[in-house]
C-alpha cells in the first residue's frame, strides 16, 4: 500500500493518517509504514477526526482502514510514549482516553467500515479494526494482544471480544498473548472473512461504485487452533490464574506446556488482572463499558503494576529481562486484582 499516492491528503493535524475519497468509499490510511502504522496520539486524533466528518456526509458510503507500507495494518499504540509521560509527571491516561474515545466511535459508526486486517494486527491495531462492521484477513495476517508480555493488558475494548469467544479460546489468547492467523482470528470472533491479498483494490473499486460489501466476500477456512479447543477449554476455565497455569503444566498436550511457558514469561499481576477482566466483560452490556473499565485498569497498572518495567524491557532496552514485582502469577492475591478494578 503506498501512503504516499499524489491524490492522498493528511488529516487534520498529522501526515500520518491519510486519505483518499473513489467515488462513494473513503479510504483511511494509517501512514507510519516503518512503525508498522502504530498509532501515536496525532493519530489517533486525526481518525476521530475523519470518521465524525464522514458519519455526517452523505457522499460517503462506505468507509475503509487501510495500512500503509508492505508488513501490516497497525502493530499497536505509542506504549513508549505513555510509559514516558508516566515518567516524567505527565498525563499518562491522555493517549488512552484518546484511543479508547476512537475505538467506541468506531463501534458505533453509523456507515458500514469495513478493515483490511492484512499483515500485522495486534494491540490498538485490534481497537482500530475489530470494531468495524467487515472485518477481513489475508493469507498474511498475523494477529495478536500480546499486553501482558509489557505488563499490561488486553485493552481497546478487545476483552468484550475476547470474553465472547468460543469456550475459553479468548482467555488463552488474552492470558498468552499468542499471535493467529486468519482463520483461528475468525473463529475467535476478531474478523469475519477471509480473503486474498491481492483482491483489496478491487474490492475497494467495487465500493467506490456503490455497491455494498458482498455477501461472498470470501472464505471461512477450517482453524488451526480447533484442534487444540479440548486443552485450552480445560485449563484455561476458572478464575484462578494460577490454577490455570499448573493445569497447563501438568497437562499431556505440548500445546498446553508451551502456553505454560508463555504466560510464566508475562508480568504476574497482568495475567491475572487480564483473566479477571475477561470474566467482567463478559457481563458487560456494551463496548463502551468495556472501554471505561479499560481506563481504570491502564491507570493502574501503569501507576503501581509492572508496565514501566514491561515497556522498558521489550521496547526501551529491549534486553527482554523484565524484573517483575512478583515471582509467579499464584503469588498475586485476590486482594490485588480486585484493587485493580478500583
Amino acid at each position: 500500500m503506498d501512503a504516499t499516492r499524489p491524490d492522498a491528503q493528511a488529516a487534520p493535524g498529522t501526515d500520518e493518517i491519510q486519505f483518499v475519497r473513489e467515488g462513494a468509499v473513503a479510504r483511511l490510511f494509517l501512514a507510519r509504514p516503518k512503525a508498522i502504522n502504530a498509532l501515536n496520539l496525532p493519530m489517533i486524533k486525526g481518525i476521530s477526526a475523519l470518521l465524525t466528518e464522514w458519519a455526517g456526509d452523505d457522499g460517503v458510503q462506505t468507509v475503509t482502514i487501510e495500512g500503509a507500507g508492505e508488513r501490516g495494518l497497525c502493530a499497536g499504540g505509542d506504549v513508549v510514549a505513555v510509559r514516558r509521560a508516566h515518567l516524567e509527571g505527565e498525563d499518562h491516561l491522555l493517549f488512552f482516553r484518546e484511543e479508547y474515545d476512537m475505538d467506541a466511535l468506531l463501534a458505533d459508526y453509523p456507515k458500514p467500515v469495513v478493515a483490511f486486517q492484512d499483515g500485522i494486527v495486534m494491540g490498538g491495531g485490534i481497537g482500530v479494526s475489530a470494531f468495524a462492521q467487515h472485518r477481513l484477513v489475508t493469507e498474511r495476517s498475523k494477529i495478536a494482544m500480546p499486553e501482558t508480555i509489557i505488563g499490561f493488558f488486553p485493552d481497546v475494548g478487545a476483552r468484550w471480544l475476547l470474553s465472547r469467544a468460543p469456550g475459553e479460546l479468548g482467555t488463552y489468547l488474552a492470558l498468552t498473548g499468542a499471535t493467529i492467523g486468519g482463520a483461528d482470528a475468525i473463529a475467535a470472533g476478531l474478523a469475519d472473512t477471509q480473503i486474498d491479498s491481492g483482491d483489496w483494490e478491487g474490492l475497494v473499486a467495487r465500493l467506490a461504485q456503490g455497491e455494498p460489501v458482498p455477501d461472498d466476500l470470501g472464505s471461512t477456512p477450517p482453524p488451526p487452533l480447533k484442534a487444540e479447543r479440548a486443552w485450552i477449554d480445560e485449563c484455561f476455565a476458572g478464575d484462578d490464574a494460577g490454577a490455570i497455569v499448573q493445569r497447563l503444566e501438568a497437562h499431556r498436550a505440548e500445546g498446553a506446556q508451551q502456553a505454560a511457558e508463555l504466560i510464566r514469561a508475562r508480568s504476574p499481576i497482568s495475567v491475572a488482572v487480564t483473566l479477571e477482566g475477561i470474566r467482567r466483560a463478559a457481563t458487560m452490556d456494551t463496548v463502551r463499558e468495556v472501554l471505561d473499565q479499560d481506563l481504570v485498569l491502564a491507570d493502574h497498572l501503569v501507576t503501581t503494576g509492572d508496565f514501566d518495567e514491561g515497556v522498558r524491557a521489550q521496547l526501551v532496552d529491549k534486553d527482554r529481562s523484565p524484573r517483575w514485582k512478583h515471582a509467579r502469577v499464584e503469588d498475586v492475591t485476590p486482594a490485588e486484582v480486585q484493587a485493580a478494578f478500583g
